[in-house]
């Protein structure tokens, strides 16, 4: 089990069974994030994130909701507008939980395949 938070603790997360991999992903958004994505679609996520805590911001074709702690400002998830997935950002989980866990890297930036 993995458990995160931002660093106020408002916006938290549990990953219910620790993921064999995490996506690191050079796309313009998530590199200047740096974030590592655990998608809620290949693992079971449990997210706590209170109604009117989070900013939200939607660039490009406006399909993603990235999602930033208003306390204290820390990118929390992303969750497509259309409500079919989500992911959570793993930098925010002790390196402890994180021990094992594979990081893989994927091009968003230019071929939209994993690099590895």
């Amino acid at each position: 089990m993995i458990n995160g938070s931002c660093h106020c603790g408002t916006v938290t997360f549990q990953i219910l069974e620790k993921p064999d991999s995490v996506v690191s992903c050079n796309c313009s958004i998530c590199r200047k994030l740096n974030t590592v994505w655990a998608h809620s679609h290949r693992i079971k996520l449990a997210l706590n994130a209170p109604e009117g805590s989070t900013h939200i911001y939607k660039w490009g074709d406006k399909d993603l909701e990235f999602h930033s702690c208003k306390t204290c400002g820390c990118t929390t998830h992303w969750m497509a507008t259309d409500g079919s997935r989500y992911a959570v950002n793993c930098q925010l989980a002790s390196e402890t939980d994180m021990d094992g866990v594979r990081v893989r890297r994927f091009d968003g930036a230019q071929t939209w395949a994993f690099l590895d």
